[in-house]
């Protein structure tokens, strides 16, 4: 028994990570068995044929594809405000000291730390005091707010770790405070950056609670999916799910790869 001991001593952080991994992929299959499916009824709960007629024809259910393109033009407009924003005030905190500091600090946290409901119900009625219509530009704010956060942290962490002396060799080389921005620090600080923005994507698109809140009669792709659900899951909405699961696998190995190309250059 001492043999078997040592060795589950010594690979159990593997396994462990492997379990957990497992627990975290396990779902994933099984939307991208089920989008091969022909169910009979209603339900996409039940293998019945394969069939690939979902993939063939994936906008077939009406209003599926609105819904996720409008998904994706509001993901790709809330990334762009929350990171242009956030990237701006992760360096102001990270580089400058003023009066209020430690509060400004605690308000960007306060996102990350409460409820979405809370969040939702804020802007919900905030939107309804001031009148404005409910629909794409409200969907849009409430997004680049609750994004806004996540992209703060992410810059603000790689900004703080990057050292001073770089800008200042650029400095004493005659560089202008421009060229010194976009060729030392921006490319510094671009990891910090690309990693906010891409969360502040998958955050935007896949949100639902923020979204229902503040979206008046404007139906989002997981409005769809959480409407469709109580009538019966078109196998289409599992297509969409296999194919933006594939799609980040193959960005991040993608990204690793380059990641890994450069470290073994250097």
């Amino acid at each position: 028994m001492a043999a078997p001991l040592r060795w589950l001593r010594r690979h159990l952080v593997v396994i462990a990570a492997a379990l957990v991994l497992a627990y975290m992929i396990i779902p994933n299959l099984v939307v991208i068995v089920y989008s091969f499916n022909k169910p009979t009824g209603r339900f996409n709960y039940t293998l019945n044929h394969f069939s690939t007629d979902a993939w063939q024809h994936p906008c077939d259910v009406a209003g599926m594809c609105d819904a996720l393109g409008l998904s994706l033009q509001i993901g790709v407009y809330a990334t762009v405000g929350a990171t242009v924003l956030g990237t701006m005030i992760a360096f102001a905190l990270a580089r400058y000291r003023f009066r209020g500091r430690p509060f400004v600090n605690a308000l960007i946290f306060m996102p990350m730390a409460m409820p979405e409901i809370v969040m939702a119900a804020s802007l919900g009625t905030l939107f309804l005091n001031t009148r404005v219509e409910f629909g794409f530009w409200t969907i849009l704010i409430a997004h680049i707010m609750f994004c806004l956060s996540f992209v703060v942290t992410a810059v603000k962490a790689r900004v703080a770790s990057m050292d001073p002396r770089l800008e200042q060799a650029a400095q004493d080389l005659y560089a202008t405070p421009t060229q010194t921005f976009l060729r030392i620090t921006l490319p510094l600080a671009a990891p910090g950056i690309a990693a906010g923005a891409l969360l502040s994507f998958a955050l935007s698109f896949d949100d639902f609670v923020i979204t229902q809140f503040n979206s008046g009669s404007t139906v989002t792709f997981p409005m769809f999916v959480w409407g469709s659900a109580q009538r019966g899951t078109p196998v289409q909405v599992n297509v969409i799910g296999t194919a933006m699961f594939l799609t980040a696998v193959v960005l991040t190995a993608g990204g690793q790869w380059i990641a890994n190309r450069r470290r073994a250059r250097a």
